[in-house]
């Protein structure tokens, strides 16, 4: 074997060494999160496995009142043929009626949130990789700002 072939081997661990170096971060490397859905909803109503509920945060409505955000959330609440589902006015269909005050996984604006964002089982997609945050909160800000009907169409099995 001559010198040249044992500087091969070498040569080659110590490009893998510097290709590794050179991938970390340094001091100056940015430390900006990625652009990723909001952290876990953590909610005191909700029972967890062992009384422990698991950690996160408590989403807050950036756009809660917000009369414009509303009239927006109406016109994406079309676009994205939620009536298709849910009806007109979002009085209900084939989905659940969402302006009749009662919810089945929660009517706080971060339990909408997480509906809408997430899906949930049984029929409702998650719409978080198409409207993102943003578009979420404009959706809920439109749910919660419709009036709930005199007369439902329906009684709930709960006690009030």
């Amino acid at each position: 074997m001559s010198d040249i072939d044992s500087v091969g081997p070498r040569c080659t661990l110590v490009v893998l060494a510097l290709a590794v170096l050179c991938s970390c971060s340094g001091p100056g490397a940015s430390t900006q999160p990625a652009a990723t859905g909001p952290s876990g909803i953590a909610d005191a109503s909700h029972l967890a496995a062992g009384g422990n509920a698991p950690s996160g945060a408590t989403l807050i409505n950036p756009k809660s009142g917000d009369a414009t955000a509303a009239k927006a959330g109406a016109v994406m609440f079309t676009a994205m043929n939620c009536d298709g589902c849910h009806g007109g006015d979002a009085s209900g269909w084939v989905g659940p009626s969402l302006a009749d005050g009662r919810w089945r996984y929660g009517g706080s604006d971060a339990e909408i949130f997480s509906s809408i964002y997430y899906g949930r089982p049984k029929g409702m997609p998650a719409f978080g990789g198409t409207v993102g945050v943003e578009g979420a909160w404009t959706l809920v800000t439109y749910l919660k700002s419709l009036p709930v009907p005199a007369d439902i169409a329906t009684e709930s099995w709960e006690t009030p």
